[in-house]
């Protein structure tokens, strides 16, 4: 059985998932944590299947490296396509976003009407469709890709002109479909969530998975009895494929400030 004191493993396609470790951070303080951003691949949105399941298995067996008592895939695309797979070939807890997101737009939703935005791959795996109608077939899902979010996001522009104009062409769709709940369905868009409202009306709730994730993972870290529940400081390790400066500029914006160091691996992931 795994220690409690084992770091929790993460990993993202990019930066995106530092959402899902700042809610980590904040629902379970005395977690370690290990993180994993395939920076020099990124974006997953747009690529197949095989490719994003190949680069998840690769992620895992980073992670794995470091004696991990659960990891958490931070990224929607990789938790639409991979998520099977590498339960099938890994024996620790591996918690996706998809199950917990649509479980909170399934208790939300008052007219049973939910929309759902993220990238290209994660729309087109029709993810949470499956995942909320399992929990409600009565609900109807509707749902946009937004592949401009993110680059808005990672340049920092999240409440101007442009950021509204765009946040308004890709939502029209779902305002005339008369959502009331919307799920962010990609772990950059929290940080274009006053925007999306805006757009959206004051009407629609707002489901964020990465707060939804953290609560899943304090479940299963509970269920398997290695919950770390002794009031001790935290180690935050951060790993990259790319280079760190980029990582580190950006990821202030997604966390206040990073906890810990940012490390470099190359195309085989091994430290440099």
């Amino acid at each position: 059985m795994n220690s409690a004191r084992q770091p929790i493993g993460v990993f993202d396609s990019g930066i995106g998932g530092l959402t899902v470790v700042k809610a980590l951070m904040e629902d379970l303080p005395s977690e370690s944590i290990i993180y994993f951003g395939d920076t020099a691949r990124v974006p997953y949105g747009t690529k197949s299947k095989t490719t994003i399941v190949k680069f998840s298995l690769e992620s895992v067996e980073f992670l794995l490296r470091f004696d991990v008592k659960c990891i958490v895939i931070a990224c929607n695309t990789a938790s639409s396509w991979a998520l099977p797979t590498l339960r099938k070939y890994f024996k620790v807890p591996i918690i996706g976003v998809i199950r917990p997101g649509a479980l909170a737009a399934v208790r939300q939703t008052r007219n049973r009407r939910v929309g759902v935005i993220g990238t290209t791959a994660t729309i087109h795996s029709g993810a949470y469709e499956t995942a909320i109608q399992r929990l409600d077939p009565a609900i109807k899902v509707f749902s946009q890709h937004c592949p401009l979010f993110v680059p808005l996001v990672e340049e920092g522009w999240l409440n101007g002109g442009i950021s509204k104009e765009i946040a308004a062409k890709y939502l029209e769709p779902l305002k005339r479909q008369r959502i009331d709940t919307l799920i962010l369905g990609c772990t950059h868009y929290p940080l274009l969530a006053p925007t999306i409202q805006k757009a959206m009306g004051p009407g629609v709730t707002l489901v964020d998975s990465a707060r939804q994730t953290a609560a899943e993972v304090r479940g299963v870290l509970l269920g398997a009895d290695t919950l770390r529940d002794e009031a001790r400081k935290p180690r935050y390790r951060f790993f990259v494929t790319d280079e760190p400066t980029h990582f580190l500029r950006v990821g202030e914006r997604f966390l206040g400030r990073l906890a810990g160091s940012v490390e470099h691996v190359n195309g085989h992931l091994e430290r440099t």
